[in-house]
């Protein structure tokens, strides 16, 4: 990724001529539709970004798990190719395990390997329910991207909610458009957007690192999908807020205790540090001062959306084969050993001291999360209690890293964080989302 190629934004003198201005308004007012906006289509209601997804999956019909596997077998080269492969330890055993990821994905596209991989909940589930939809949601999301971040709007929003991100998360204001498309499209494009504008010194090795632990989670999509699966859809509204509210509380206490409080606050290496300036005047003129500043440098719209997609098409090579290795070695530790059983005691003291019923089946759900976010709703799916099947799915979501996706997401990426890293924020996530959600549980339930 050429960080020369990418704009930056910045006080530099330039404006906007009046001509372009209508730039910010029409592409930034389609961005938000596309990535905020509920559309109900063929009684479906989610995003127009999802429907466009689902579209372009439908379109493709047969051939899309065979151009997947393409994207798969050119990720699995890519680090060779490239020699990054060489780069750390780390980036040695993931390319090492993409290789695994490439067979596997081989046997499922090919139709030929052990019986056990094509159990519906280990094989199909991973290819079908994660690998396709992001390996479609990341290059169409990244062309949409370029009109969200591109020309202005993040600039604009980033001053107006400076006092809030800063001392709250300890992460710049601009950082509040990337954290809202985290969280109502797609960890995926969350963790492209965070890359990027780190690599191009908007960002520090912390500040990324916050964003990409604390912000990306699955979508609105995917959580109307647990409340379904955990009959909560009459609680929908609640459980929304209850999960927005808890998963951005939780971040406000992990970025003050270690391991994200070490990481170094210090730019990308060879980029241009970008802080944001002080504001010392109105701060609606500020705002629009940096959004026409950005606006004026931004790259012409072709130009912009080529950049973006073929910037989305690259990372989403690095992330598919870990994902179809990873995420495959995760499902299978959770279906053949009782590691994730083990992994619950952990959490069974903080449990059953919260009162939460069914103290072992909540404690193992909730460990279970840290190999796909899915499986503690599948877990608790058909307890009696309303309460604990309502923390569970608000737990889910907090938790944030599950390495049957996001984790090899963010080891694709250059944010200096390491496995155990994330292993010990997964669990930092879990117990201070249980402390949280099981008062807020109680009294929702109370209400409802």
């Amino acid at each position: 990724m050429n960080t020369a190629e990418e704009p930056v934004s910045g006080h530099t003198g330039r404006e906007s001529s009046p001509t372009a201005v209508w730039r910010f308004f029409l592409y930034s007012a389609i961005g938000i539709f596309v990535f905020f906006v509920p559309l109900t289509i063929g009684g479906d209601t989610t995003v127009p970004l999802d429907h466009i997804v689902n579209g372009a999956r439908d379109a493709l019909g047969q051939a899309a798990p065979y151009l997947i596997f393409m994207v798969i077998l050119g990720g699995t080269i890519y680090p060779f190719a490239t020699g990054r492969w060489r780069l750390s330890h780390t980036k040695t055993v993931f390319a090492l395990l993409n290789v695994f990821g490439l067979i596997a994905a081989s046997m499922l596209v090919f139709g030929f390997g052990p019986e056990f991989l094509f159990e519906e909940a280990l094989g199909p589930f991973l290819f079908n329910s994660l690998v396709i939809p992001v390996g479609l949601i990341v290059p169409i999301g990244a062309v949409f991207l370029a009109l969200l971040i591109g020309y202005g709007l993040m600039e604009f929003i980033g001053v107006l909610v400076r006092p809030l991100m800063r001392p709250v998360w300890k992460t710049p204001g601009r950082s509040a458009v990337d954290a809202v498309a985290s969280f109502v499209g797609s960890y995926a494009l969350g963790l492209l957007i965070t890359n990027r504008l780190y690599r191009g010194g908007g960002y520090t090795a912390k500040e990324a690192a916050i964003i990409a632990t604390g912000f990306s989670t699955v979508s609105v999509t995917f959580m109307v999908i647990v409340a379904r699966t955990l009959d909560l859809m009459h609680l929908w509204l609640w459980y929304f807020v209850l999960a927005l509210f808890v998963t951005f509380a939780v971040t406000a206490l992990t970025v003050r205790i270690p391991p994200l409080r070490t990481i170094p606050d210090e730019t990308f290496p060879g980029a241009t540090p970008r802080p944001e300036d002080e504001v010392t005047g109105s701060r609606v003129a500020t705002a629009w001062s940096d959004a026409m500043t950005q606006l004026a440098q931004a790259p012409s719209l072709p130009r912009n959306l080529w950049l973006n997609f073929r910037e989305g098409v690259v990372m989403v090579s690095q992330i598919l084969p870990s994902i179809m290795s990873v995420g495959l070695l995760a499902l299978i530790l959770e279906r053949f050993t009782p590691l994730f059983e083990w992994v619950g005691y952990l959490f069974y003291p903080v449990v059953w001291l919260l009162r939460l019923p069914e103290p072992e089946l909540a404690s193992t759900a909730a460990a279970v999360g840290i190999a796909e976010m899915f499986l503690p709703a599948t877990l608790v799916a058909g307890a009696d209690s309303e309460l604990l099947r309502l923390v569970i799915a608000v737990v889910c979501v907090s938790a944030i890293i599950f390495f049957s996706a996001l984790v090899p997401a963010i080891m694709a990426t250059d944010i200096p964080l390491k496995v155990w890293h994330l292993v010990v924020i997964w669990a930092e996530r879990v117990i201070l989302s249980l402390i949280i959600t099981v008062p807020l549980a109680h009294l929702v339930v109370y209400l409802a």
